[in-house]
């Protein structure tokens, strides 16, 4: 993962900066909890930084969370068990897979605009570790990238245009369309309060987010291309 940019001078480079981090916490928070990743959501040091990374961004959505269900962590393997429910195994498949391209259509066609938009920005999955590319966390890694990216320009005094449109049509082909289906089946399960909350975090934020693509990138095309005096 990248770090996040220090010294940032503009609003909108903080903006930026702070989108980039959350697309990073949100992705590590579905990691499989075990080892450090189990104490941080029991200890709440996890619920701590998505706090932070959430409020940065949209201190209104931040104010929609109950934190609390984000540290309830169950007994000692309650985590990983439930991850395993949800995620993992079932008779036809997991009731929730995280994967975008099982949500309606050809799972195929999904992978393969996926990985075309990774491999525009010159970026490949690791075939070593086995990564899918209509996997969730590897769609949040390429947005944390994106957003990383946009940063650096604005940073730098340069068009984020193109990184701008790219999470735009990104979050709206992928993550920002299997997401809400994902949290509709969740619901179905009746799953554990960590689950149901960062799922349904998960679900807001790509609204948001989505919303201000939409605005900043109309802005950018009409700055670009005015009207008739």
């Amino acid at each position: 993962m990248r770090e996040v940019i220090e010294d940032l001078s503009t609003p909108e480079q903080e903006q930026a900066a702070a989108r980039s981090q959350c697309y990073r916490v949100l992705g590590a928070a579905f990691s499989y909890p075990e080892g450090e990743m189990s104490e941080a959501i029991r200890s709440g040091e996890l619920a701590q930084v998505l706090e932070a990374a959430v409020c940065a961004v949209d201190p209104g959505l931040g104010a929609e969370v109950e934190w609390g269900a984000l540290r309830e962590g169950g007994g000692d393997d309650d985590l990983a068990v439930e991850f395993t429910r949800l995620f993992d195994v079932g008779a036809s498949g997991p009731p929730c897979p995280l994967n975008g391209g099982l949500y309606g259509g050809a799972r195929m066609k999904v992978m393969e605009e996926a990985v075309r938009f990774y491999n525009h920005f010159g970026l490949h999955l690791d075939e070593a570790q086995r990564e899918l590319p209509d996997h969730l966390q590897t769609e949040l890694e390429f947005m944390h990238y994106l957003a990383f990216r946009e940063t650096e320009s604005l940073a730098c005094g340069e068009d984020p245009g193109p990184y701008r449109r790219a999470q735009r049509d990104f979050v709206a082909r992928h993550p920002g369309r299997f997401v809400p289906l994902l949290r509709e089946r969740l619901e179905k399960q009746e799953p554990m309060p960590y689950f149901r909350e960062l799922v349904g975090l998960l679900a807001g934020f790509l609204e948001r987010d989505l919303r201000h693509l939409m605005a900043v990138t109309v802005e950018a095309s009409e700055a670009t291309f005015p009207g008739p005096i």
